[in-house]
């Protein structure tokens, strides 16, 4: 945990080589295979300038930023996002084996009968990335796909498990796991933060929500709910109780990392409750405030 009364930089990383290009490659490599769990940083950012062309060519005027324009987040392909889900879910089965105080003697996957695949769901953003798995007693693994899924064929059936992978685990630790996925073998930096897994890929870290696999009636997101997008501290609450906003008004004002940040409304509605007030210090994620969606009388 960074405090929000520290300097929002954390550490400085120095590149040595014969040229530039060099030099640029190697302190990239070094920024995108440290491990940042749950950390929020420009680590993507820093890295794709570092790799840009104009870049590594020296064209670095003041304008490099608006004129490169390098990628702000880390982009990966469907097959790494699942490779890290897997990843993910086998670090759980692990977890859970390493926890177990009923039958702990057992081999991990062990069944007395034909068992259904066993199931994980992850969000990354607003996509769902659903791994599905079952464990041989040779502690090989086959992955499906669509496995037990709501999705339906054309002709209204649903659409059938079919293995689509094999992975197989190596070792476990609380905080990695040395596994094989698909021939391909990686020791995968894990770390967990509630609800979050934030697992290592080969150019960054990748933040997952774990959703729960049984939703308990009316324990949702509060709808309307705005939260705080990074620690720091309320510097001005311009809306109360009752209050009709507009899309896009200003209604709270943040202190983090030395800059001000504009929380604003996402759509027209009322005010519905505050919880905040200025001065407080507020974590990241804290609930700022709830706006009641509806037209708002001008």
């Amino acid at each position: 945990m960074v405090g929000v009364d520290f300097d929002p930089m954390l550490a400085k990383v120095v590149a040595h080589a014969p040229t530039r290009t060099e030099a640029a490659g190697r302190l990239a490599l070094a920024l995108e295979r440290l491990h940042l769990g749950g950390v929020i940083t420009n680590r993507a950012f820093l890295a794709a300038t570092l790799r840009h062309e104009q870049f590594l060519a020296g064209q670095t005027t003041t304008d490099f930023i608006e004129r490169a324009d390098p990628d702000r987040s880390l982009l990966l392909d469907e097959s790494e996002i699942y490779r890290a889900a897997v990843s993910a879910a086998l670090w759980f089965q692990g977890r859970n084996r390493d926890e177990a105080t009923t039958l702990a003697t057992m081999p991990t996957g062990w069944r007395n009968s034909l068992m259904p695949p066993q199931s994980v769901t992850l969000r990354l953003g607003d996509d769902d990335v659903r791994v599905d798995y079952q464990i041989r007693r040779d502690g090989s693994i086959v992955l499906y796909h669509n496995t037990g899924a709501d999705e339906v064929g054309d002709d209204g059936e649903e659409a059938e498990s079919v293995p689509n992978g094999e992975a197989r685990i190596y070792a476990w630790r609380p905080d990695g796991i040395d596994l094989e996925v698909d021939g391909r073998r990686q020791d995968v930096a894990v770390t967990l933060d509630g609800k979050r897994i934030h697992v290592q890929v080969l150019r960054g870290t990748l933040s997952f929500d774990v959703l729960p696999r049984f939703v308990v009636p009316g324990g949702g997101d509060l709808t309307g709910g705005l939260t705080a997008p990074m620690p720091g501290t309320v510097l001005d609450v311009r809306c109360a109780v009752g209050d009709a906003v507009e899309s896009g008004q200003v209604l709270i004002v943040m202190e983090a990392m030395k800059m001000e940040h504009h929380v604003s409304a996402p759509f027209d509605g009322v005010v519905t409750e505050v919880r905040v007030e200025t001065g407080e210090q507020l974590e990241n994620g804290a609930m700022l405030l709830v706006i009641e969606q509806g037209e708002t009388d001008s």
